[in-house]
């Protein structure tokens, strides 16, 4: 290389710390990065990769960096162009898999691929009918959701059946009804010629264990792996892995077991904990300095992770070297409770609103929950103050199809039924959609399904004494007018799940209560334990500023509005100590 070549490659490693220039320097071999929130490993991979291409022992077009949602492999393409690797390959782990399945299956299989299914649940649906089950759209995403856990997890149906026992199954299927529908599944998609996105993997990987020269093809052209999100890998996706890899060892992964919130789909943190004992030669870089949230912040997360597997971060100074932190910057995030849902609603959208009017831009401001229908108060509030939002990763409340079918079905009844009181006129309607007053234990989408009725009834049990059906309905109607997808900078409402790989200035959690964080259904320790992490996702996309509340009246689990239902979160005791 010229000396020029050289302090080129060398500024590539300007600006990172310590940690993050071992995991740069570190350009052979296994290597694993522990990386808490916050800590730059975005930065550090891909500076990583293109040091290596500037030193030349990376041929850009041996690369693959894998990562799990198109955003953030596109995020990884963005980044590695402007360091001067733009012919890196950084894709999903779909996307890669179907290329390889799409050049291999003319010459191994012949003829072109088999088309893909856009959705399970309508194959689902007819699938059923040949097996004589009559079954809800719910009943049939859920099982969806099933064979997508079987098959990352490398089971058979048989072995399905068998570990189906210690699965939520949706309340309409027994354990042979489960496992007769997906049987069903397989065969008409079989006959139609059809393959499931699960199956992509499981044939890409089956032609490499039985092809040896789609095995030499497909690693002639790839050498050096990077896979971030290391935590969040499933059987199926570790295997193909090591089936693209073969004897080589040049990979480098990067994760944080605090961060694992999938494991009801497949994902599990052994790899990532368990890979220096599977690679006896292994360097391990813990990614440790925080950059992006304030002291207290980190504190409260440390202690929700303290004595357990993840990476605990330590607040780094600032760049100008004054090391004084604000006392409000080093205090722990306050809690708030209140009586009510609706309270804690519009207590949040004016502390939203007063951030706004003091400077703070909508789009640096997150509102975050834990499952949809939670959205609806939330969204209700932020409306009647005039503060602009947008909903990520979730449909909105009242685009909903349950809650569209409750509204046409409320609106017909305020014409036909007089005098009834409201409160049994919307029992009936609902109990007609499904609704009971017991929430399911299943979780998924029949879960999701009731938690949306169950807003409506809630919102009815909370209607002063002597509103009519017709007042109801017009209130219901003109909250669904107000939803409008905004056009400008807007504040970002979302579920936890859909904010991780997010960060914003200002986070506020809502909902922290038993029941919804943890949630009901979550039953076991590990569940539990999931649960404590999704929580500790939630708290480390806050930037600058974190507010936590809870209720102590709404809508999980029990069905009804009653005064001292909830209880504060068992967790946020230990953000407090």
């Amino acid at each position: 290389m010229s000396q020029t070549e050289i302090r080129s490659a060398e500024s590539l490693l300007a600006g990172l710390d310590d940690q993050q220039r071992v995991a740069a320097e570190t350009l052979l071999g296994p290597v694993c990065l522990l990386a808490g929130a916050g800590t730059g490993k975005t930065r550090a991979i891909t500076h990583r990769i293109a040091y290596g291409v500037a030193t030349g022992v990376y041929p850009p077009g041996r690369v693959m960096a894998l990562t799990f949602t198109s955003r953030a492999a596109g995020e990884l393409r963005s980044r590695l162009r402007h360091l001067g690797a733009a012919g890196v390959s950084a894709r999903t782990f779909h996307a890669s898999a179907l290329a390889q399945l799409n050049f291999f299956w003319p010459q191994v299989v012949g003829g072109t691929m088999p088309r893909l299914i856009d959705s399970k649940a309508r194959l689902l649906a007819q699938a059923a009918e040949t097996i004589r089950l009559k079954l809800d759209t719910p009943t049939l995403r859920d099982t969806a959701a099933e064979i997508e856990w079987r098959k990352v997890s490398r089971l058979s149906i048989e072995q399905y059946g068998a570990a189906a026992a210690s699965r939520n199954l949706p309340p309409a299927l027994t354990i042979d009804k489960a496992v007769a529908l997906q049987q069903a599944y397989e065969n008409l998609k079989d006959e139609r010629r059809q393959l499931d996105f699960e199956d992509v993997l499981l044939a890409t990987a089956g032609m490499i264990e039985t092809e040896a020269r789609v095995a030499q093809q497909v690693r002639e052209q790839y050498r050096f792996f990077v896979i971030d999100e290391y935590q969040d890998v499933s059987p199926l996706q570790h295997d193909l892995v090591k089936l693209w890899m073969g004897e080589r060892n040049d990979l480098c992964v990067v994760g944080d077991a605090s961060q694992t919130i999938y494991s009801f789909a497949g994902a599990t943190p052994e790899y990532l904990l368990g890979f220096a004992s599977a690679y006896d030669d292994a360097t391990v870089v813990r990614l440790e300095q925080n950059y992006r949230s304030t002291p207290g912040i980190i504190e409260a997360a440390n202690r929700l992770m303290k004595g357990r597997p993840g990476a605990l971060t330590l607040h780094s100074p600032p760049e100008t070297g004054d090391t004084v932190v604000s006392p409000a910057a080093a205090r722990p995030p306050l809690v708030d409770g209140f009586d009510s849902d609706t309270s804690e609603a519009r207590a949040v959208a004016k502390a939203v609103a007063d951030e706004i009017a003091g400077g703070t831009k909508p789009e640096d401001i997150a509102i975050l929950f834990r499952i949809n229908v939670q959205a609806a108060a939330i969204e209700a509030a932020l409306n009647t103050l005039g503060v602009p939002y947008l909903v990520r990763g979730a449909t909105r409340f009242f685009e909903l199809r349950e809650i569209k079918e409750a509204l046409m079905m409320f609106k017909g009844a305020s014409v036909s039924i007089v005098g009834e009181p409201l409160f049994k006129t919307v029992s009936d309607v609902l109990r007609s959609l499904g609704w009971t007053q017991e929430a399911p234990e299943a979780r998924g989408a029949v879960r999701d399904r009731w938690e949306s009725l169950n807003a409506l009834m809630g919102l009815a049990e909370q209607t002063p004494a002597g509103t009519t059906l017709k007042d109801f309905v017009d209130d219901l109607f003109e909250r669904q007018a107000a939803q409008h997808e905004p056009t400008l900078s807007a504040v970002t409402i979302a579920t936890l799940h859909s904010a991780k790989g997010l960060e914003w200035e200002s986070v506020h959690l809502v909902g922290l209560s038993e029941g919804l964080v943890p949630i009901t259904y979550a039953k076991t320790d590990e569940a539990v334990d999931e649960e404590r992490r999704l929580l500790y996702v939630g708290i480390t996309r806050a930037r600058r500023k974190l507010s936590l509340s809870w209720a102590a009246t709404g809508s999980n689990s029990g069905g009804s509005f009653r005064p001292g239902q909830r209880q504060a979160s068992r967790f946020l005791a230990e953000l407090q100590r």
